[in-house]
C-alpha cells in the first residue's frame, strides 16, 4: 500500500481517538494522493462536496435534514460506484488465482470509496462510547458474525458456487486489511447510516431491516442472481445486527468476519 492509503487507514482508524487527528491524516493522505496521481483536481473537489454534505447532514434538523441526507446518498453512491472523475485507483491484487479452480481476482485501492467510509464513520456513524455494554456488543457481534456466516456461504456451498480450500496466499494481509478499511467500512456506514436509518424513520424498524438487505443484494447484482441473493442474506444479517445494537462497529466486524471466512475457508471469489 502506497502512502495515501497508509494514511487514509490511520485516517479511519483515528476516529475512535478523542481529539479529530482523523482530519489531519486524512488531509496528509489527500495531499499524497493528489502529488502521486491518485487524485486530480476534479477529485480532490469531489472530496469537498463529500465533507460539506456531510457535515451538512450532521448538522440539520427536519426536512432539511432529509434534504440533506439524500443528497449525501447520491453523491456517496457516485463515489462508490466510481461514477466520479478525478480518482486514479490502483490495482493491489492484479488477477490472482487464490486457488487452481477459482477464477481471477483482482483488487483495487479505491481511494473515493474508501473516502466514503471515512467520512460517514466520523461525522455520522454512531459508534462505540463509554459506558457501552462491550461484554454485550461482542457477543452479539460473534453471534451475528456465526449466523450469518454459516447462512451465506452454506448456501453458496450448497448451490455450488463455492467449495472448502483452507488457504493463506502471500496477499492474504494485504487483502484483509483492504477489505476491512476500503470495504466493510465504506458499505456499512452507507447502508446502516444512510439507507437503513432513513428507511427506518419511515416505516418499522423490521420494515427497514429487509429492505435494506434487498438493496445491499442489489448493489451487488453485477455478479448476478446469486450474487444478489447471498449478498441479501448477508445483508441481513448486518441489518439486524446494527438494529440490535445501534453501534455501527458491528456490522462492519459481522461483514469482516463473513468476507474473511469465505477468503480463508472457501473458494475465493466464488
Amino acid at each position: 500500500m502506497t502512502a495515501p492509503f497508509v494514511l487514509l487507514v490511520l485516517a479511519i482508524c483515528a476516529v475512535w481517538l478523542p481529539w479529530p487527528a482523523w482530519a489531519l491524516l486524512y488531509a496528509s493522505a489527500v495531499a499524497a494522493a493528489l502529488a502521486q496521481g491518485v487524485l486530480a483536481w476534479p477529485g480532490v473537489a469531489a472530496l469537498v462536496v463529500l465533507l460539506g454534505l456531510a457535515a451538512w447532514a450532521a448538522r440539520a434538523h427536519g426536512t432539511t435534514a432529509w434534504l440533506a441526507r439524500a443528497a449525501l446518498l447520491v453523491w456517496c453512491a457516485a463515489l462508490v460506484l466510481h461514477a466520479v472523475p478525478g480518482f486514479h485507483n490502483t490495482v493491489a491484487i492484479d488477477a490472482v488465482r487464490f486457488t487452481p479452480d477459482a477464477p481471477p481476482f483482482t483488487q483495487y485501492l479505491n481511494f473515493d470509496k474508501g473516502s466514503v467510509g471515512l467520512v460517514l464513520l466520523a461525522l455520522l456513524a454512531p459508534r462505540l462510547r463509554r459506558g457501552d455494554a462491550f461484554g454485550r456488543l461482542a457477543s452479539t457481534t460473534a453471534v451475528a458474525w456465526v449466523l450469518t456466516s454459516g447462512a451465506v456461504l452454506g448456501l453458496a456451498l450448497a448451490i455450488g458456487l463455492v467449495r472448502p480450500e483452507f488457504k493463506w496466499p502471500a496477499q492474504a494481509a494485504l487483502f484483509l486489511t483492504v477489505n476491512l478499511f476500503l470495504t466493510c467500512v465504506a458499505e456499512q456506514a452507507l447502508f446502516r447510516v444512510l439507507v437503513q436509518d432513513a428507511l427506518r424513520a419511515w416505516c418499522m424498524p423490521g420494515v427497514a431491516v429487509v429492505l435494506s438487505a434487498g438493496l445491499f443484494g442489489l448493489a451487488h447484482a453485477g455478479g448476478g442472481v446469486w450474487m444478489v441473493l447471498l449478498a441479501s442474506l448477508a445483508g441481513l444479517g448486518h441489518a439486524i445486527a446494527y438494529a440490535r445494537t445501534q453501534r455501527i462497529e458491528v456490522p462492519i466486524l459481522v461483514h469482516l468476519g463473513l468476507n474473511d471466512t469465505h477468503f480463508l475457508f472457501f473458494t475465493y471469489a466464488a
